[in-house]
């Protein structure tokens, strides 16, 4: 039986939900209610997208999960609760898993949920998320009023409606559901930091309009992600978005790889080929790594950017094309315009609005959200029940440079999750990730100054011994080749460019080095 005092707790969460405030306030404000009317070690916000739940909100849980997104068809005891009109429950000793194992912040070795209920949110009679509610020992929920529970949660769902939210969320759900175009193609985006969130309103400022976006950024920071967010928030979002690596267009075909050829425009072309910008048209194209495109071909770019029509290698026809550009590059075109390694003009047609992406190092409170999102997808590829970290990981995560952005943090815990998952490194299907896990070592936070002191130290130790000189000197330029590869993330033009050598002379030594 419901009682006055409870009343006027709901009157309380009403008026407090309803004043002014942004809206991830608002969510840790709602779990704060709910917890302190209904006890419990942890209690999550998730919002529906899909066939998803994206948590807005958590408390009690480790912050990681918020960037998780559990897919429903995957996690039973949230599929249950969607499939209800009312609270469900489930046993102590049920055997469906729980998608916060391992995931509540406890000073003991507790690792498993043991009691745990959830509820569905309605809006206009369509599921809009649920509310859930964990607690590490068993009987926690004994005492719970199913009726003050069902008011609690419908008062509350009628306060975040009325605050004005419901139509922008529904639309996010909308836009989450038609735009996805690739699997976890949001993770880059995921983060709360103020950088982040400056992001997201230029991509909406700029998405709707025409205008050619010249996206910057380090190696790894999510240059595409951002490019295929501009596209799918665009009038374009129907149709293609094609994309173009610019660094792996060789110069000898890249006319061709662009704007197609005519049959017998040259050897090997036994046939007529649209071009990149013919497949776009009507939709977008993305040059990606646009700043290592040869002078010969930024001409015939400009052109196009121009004129807004192609010509095949070996015909004369002109063919009208519709296309919206989106460049990205990590290269500084200023200083590449300057010293006459980027066209002026074209730079000027490309950077109509440009948008810098910021660097992980600069996003330190995200990190662990997008730990969390690629360690849920890490458990799926690995089949472990659930991935976590430990408090000396989170620390260490915090704490790096991250020269490689995001990129290297996805890679960093691939290895680690696969590490830890084969060691034996378990507790209940749980398997937790130890700094030591981590390939983070000092020497990976050097200046890139240090990169070659170190490949020059390692030489010199070799050439304490007698050997051939010119057996030492190939083997110094190895060593110095692979520490430039790998501090362009693989990218091998860019490591050209930092020796100071063109793509061809860079190629060759390659080659007479046996390093291709």
């Amino acid at each position: 039986m419901t009682t006055p005092n409870f009343f006027t707790s709901l009157i309380s969460v009403v008026a407090d939900l309803s004043s002014h405030m942004p809206s991830e306030q608002r969510y840790r404000r709602l779990l704060q209610h709910l917890r302190q009317t209904f006890p419990c070690d942890a209690s999550a916000l998730l919002r529906l997208e899909g066939r998803q739940l994206v948590p807005l909100a958590v408390s009690g849980l480790s912050e990681d999960t918020l960037g998780r997104r559990f897919v429903i068809d995957e996690h039973p005891r949230l599929a249950r609760i969607l499939a209800s009109d009312r609270a469900v429950r489930f046993a102590a000793d049920s055997d469906l898993p729980d998608p916060y194992d391992g995931l509540i912040e406890a000073e003991d070795a507790r690792l498993l949920v043991h009691d745990c209920m959830g509820v569905t949110l309605f809006i206009d009679g369509e599921p809009w998320g649920v509310l859930t509610l964990d607690a590490l020992s068993a009987g926690t929920f004994d005492g719970i009023d199913p009726l003050q529970f069902s008011a609690f949660i419908s008062l509350t769902a009628a306060s975040v409606k009325a605050a004005g939210l419901i139509s922008s969320l529904e639309q996010r759900v909308s836009y989450a559901t038609r735009t996805l175009i690739k699997k976890n193609a949001d993770h880059g985006l995921i983060g709360e930091s103020e950088c982040m969130q400056a992001l997201r309103n230029e991509i909406s400022t700029v998405a709707p309009s025409e205008l050619a976006v010249l996206i910057l950024g380090e190696t790894g920071v999510g240059k595409e992600l951002v490019a295929q967010r501009i596209h799918l928030e665009s009038a374009r979002a129907d149709q293609v978005m094609v994309y173009v690596n610019c660094a792996a267009l060789p110069e000898s075909i890249a006319e061709s790889e662009l704007f197609g050829h005519s049959k017998g425009a040259f050897s090997g072309a036994v046939s007529d080929r649209a071009g990149k910008f013919e497949l776009a048209d009507g939709g977008t194209i993305f040059l990606d790594e646009i700043g290592e495109l040869p002078l010969s071909i930024q001409a015939k770019l400009l052109r196009t950017l121009q004129n807004g029509d192609i010509q095949r290698v070996g015909s004369d026809r002109q063919i009208k094309v519709d296309v919206r550009i989106i460049a990205a590059t990590n290269r500084n075109l200023r200083q590449e315009v300057a010293s006459g390694q980027f066209r002026s003009d074209l730079y000027h047609r490309l950077a109509v609005y440009p948008m810098h992406v910021p660097p992980l190092r600069d996003r330190e409170k995200d990190v662990l959200l997008l730990a969390g999102a690629f360690l849920e997808k890490n458990q799926q590829h690995l089949d472990v029940k659930k991935l976590r970290l430990d408090s000396g990981a989170k620390k260490a995560l915090r704490e790096y440079h991250w020269p490689g952005n995001v990129r290297e943090l996805e890679h960093l815990l691939s290895r680690a999750a696969l590490k830890a998952s084969t060691r034996g490194n378990r507790q209940s299907g749980i398997v937790t990730i130890s700094a030591a896990y981590l390939d983070i070592a000092p020497h990976a936070q050097a200046e890139p100054g240090a990169v070659q002191d170190g490949a020059a130290s390692d030489v010199a130790a070799t050439v304490s011994i007698p050997v051939d000189f010119k057996d030492a000197v190939d083997e110094f330029q190895r060593q110095l080749i692979r520490q430039q590869i790998a501090r362009h993330q693989g990218n091998r033009a860019a490591a050209a460019r930092s020796l100071g050598l063109d793509r061809g002379n860079f190629h060759r030594l390659l080659k007479r080095l046996a390093m291709l």
